[in-house]
């Protein structure tokens, strides 16, 4: 098991690579945040939150994954 860091910056930072990794997911698959906000009934602003490493629930991750149609393991 590992000893967790003193500060919780690394927090912030898989947030934000969490966020880049469906930013790319979507670009990938030339999808817009309409049509992930659409698609997983989640408001605009919480796709934009979630792709700019903000805080997200589990069921978001989930909803937005899902909406890609990839595992949720291929985005965190």
């Amino acid at each position: 098991m590992r000893d967790l860091p003193a500060d919780d910056s690394w927090i912030a930072d898989r947030r934000r690579a969490v966020g880049a990794a469906i930013r790319a997911e979507r670009l990938r698959q030339k999808l817009t945040q309409d049509d992930i906000w659409i698609a997983s009934g989640l408001s605009r602003g919480t796709v934009q939150r979630v792709e700019a490493g903000e805080d997200a629930t589990l069921s978001t991750l989930l909803r937005i994954a899902h909406a890609l149609a990839v595992p949720l393991r291929d985005l965190v």
